[in-house]
C-alpha cells in the first residue's frame, strides 16, 4: 500500500507509516462516523433533544490537548447556530479550577473529547461536573471503547458515542481522531439542511488536496522552516492551534510553532517573523472575515519579512487569485465549519513532511520519550 505517496516499507522504514495512513484515510473514516450517527439518530435525539429544549442550557467542550481544540475550533459556530452559551473549556483547566468553571444551578452538558479516553483529567473532568453541578449531562464522543472515559459515560444522563475504529490512532500525533471528533459534534450541534451535501463537498475536496498538493507542501517542508505561524480567523483560530501543535509533536519542537488570528496577530505577535519563518494563512469564505485575512496577508507581503507564506483558500477571486494561493476545489459556497477538514489535512501533511525532512520519526517523535502518546504522571486529587 501507498500513503502520501510512500511506499508501506518505506514509511515504516521512516517510522512514519502510521501518521501517514491516519491522515491518508480521514475521508473514509469521516464516511464511517457519519454513517453510524445517523444510524443511531434516534438513540442521539432521544438523549440530546430535552437537553437542548431547556433555554438556560450551558454547553461545555472539553479534552486535553488536540481534543480540546476540537471545541476550540467548532464551539463559536455552534453558540451562534444554536443561540446557546456553548464554551470550550480544556479539560486540564476543569480538573485544576473547578471552582472556575463549574456553576453549581445552571444545566450543563459537558461533552467531552477523547482518542483513548484514558487520560487522567478527561475522566476527572466527568467525575468533578458530576460532583459540582446539581442538574449535569454527560456526552461522550472518544474513539476507544476499552477507555475509561467511555465507560464512565453510560446510564443516567450520559452518553458515549464511539467513532470508527481506525480513528484510535496508533501514531503519537492525533489526526483522524481529531477530525472525526470534530465532525460528529458539528452533525450533532450545528443543524443545517443540506449538512450531508456540504460535507459530501468537504470530503471530495480533501481526497483531491492529498493528491494534488501534497507534493507543493512537500516542497515547502524540505525548506526546513525553523519558525511556523498558523494564522485563522473565528472558528480557524482554533485549527491554527491544533496545527501549531501538531508541527511542535512530529518534529519534537524542533521547528518552533504558534497560533493566532490575522487581526491579533497584529499587536504584538508579529515581531517573530523574520526569513527563516513560514505563515500559515487560513482563508474564511465568510465575505467580511475574508476581508480581515486578506489584509493581512496584503500587509505580511509588503513588509517583505517573511520567509514565505502558504494560503489556504477556497474562493479563487480578484481578492486572491489561485497564483497567490494553495486553492481548494467545490468548497467555495460552504459553509466555513466545512472547511475545517480539507485546512486540517493541509497542516497534518505539511507537519509529517517537515518532521521527514529534518529526519524526524513522525510516529514515535519524542526523541527523549518524555512525551507520551497518552498523558502520564498527573495525580487526581479529592474535591
Amino acid at each position: 500500500m501507498t500513503y502520501l505517496n510512500y511506499s508501506s516499507d518505506v514509511l515504516k522504514e521512516k517510522d512514519g507509516y502510521w501518521t501517514a495512513k491516519e491522515i491518508q484515510q480521514q475521508p473514509m473514516s469521516w464516511r464511517c462516523a457519519l454513517a453510524s450517527l445517523v444510524e443511531k439518530k434516534t438513540e442521539i435525539d432521544r438523549f440530546l433533544d430535552p437537553i437542548l429544549a431547556k433555554p438556560n442550557l450551558r454547553i461545555i467542550f472539553t479534552g486535553a490537548g488536540t481534543s480540546a481544540f476540537v471545541g476550540e475550533s467548532i464551539a463559536p459556530a455552534i453558540s451562534a447556530k444554536l443561540g446557546k452559551r456553548v464554551e470550550a473549556i480544556a479539560t486540564t483547566d476543569l480538573v485544576s479550577n473547578p471552582h472556575d468553571y463549574f456553576q453549581v444551578d445552571v444545566p450543563t452538558l459537558l461533552v467531552s473529547f477523547a482518542r483513548s479516553g484514558n487520560s487522567p483529567e478527561s475522566v476527572a473532568s466527568v467525575d468533578y461536573a458530576d460532583a459540582s453541578i446539581k442538574e449535569c449531562y454527560q456526552l461522550a464522543i472518544t474513539c476507544n471503547a476499552e477507555g475509561e472515559l467511555f465507560k464512565r459515560c453510560t446510564g443516567k444522563n450520559k452518553l458515549a458515542l464511539l467513532m470508527p475504529p481506525e480513528t484510535n490512532d496508533m501514531s503519537f500525533a492525533m489526526t483522524s481522531s481529531f477530525s472525526s471528533m470534530m465532525l460528529s459534534a458539528l452533525y450533532l450541534f450545528y443543524p443545517v439542511a443540506d449538512f450531508k451535501e456540504q460535507f459530501q463537498k468537504s470530503i471530495v475536496a480533501t481526497e483531491s488536496l492529498i493528491s494534488t498538493h501534497h507534493q507543493a507542501l512537500k516542497n515547502i517542508a524540505n525548506k526546513k522552516f525553523e519558525r511556523v505561524i498558523y494564522l485563522g480567523s473565528g472558528i480557524f483560530k482554533g485549527l491554527a492551534r491544533e496545527g501549531a501543535l501538531k508541527l511542535l509533536e512530529l518534529t519534537d519542537g524542533v521547528a518552533v510553532s504558534s497560533f493566532d488570528s490575522p487581526l491579533g496577530f497584529r499587536h504584538g505577535p508579529k515581531a517573530i517573523v523574520n526569513d527563516k519563518t513560514l505563515v500559515m494563512l487560513f482563508i474564511s469564505n465568510h465575505p467580511l472575515t475574508r476581508k480581515y485575512d486578506i489584509e493581512l496577508l496584503n500587509e505580511l507581503k509588503a513588509d517583505s519579512e517573511v520567509g514565505e507564506i502558504v494560503v489556504i483558500n477556497a474562493q479563487v477571486g480578484d481578492d486572491l487569485p489561485a497564483s497567490d494561493c494553495l486553492a481548494l476545489q467545490g468548497i467555495e459556497t460552504v459553509d466555513d465549519v466545512f472547511l475545517l477538514f480539507p485546512y486540517i489535512a493541509c497542516a497534518q501533511i505539511y507537519g509529517f513532511e517537515h518532521a521527514l525532512a529534518i529526519g524526524n520519526t513522525p510516529d514515535n517523535p519524542s526523541s527523549s520519550g518524555t512525551i507520551n502518546r497518552v498523558v502520564q504522571g498527573v495525580n487526581i486529587h479529592a474535591l
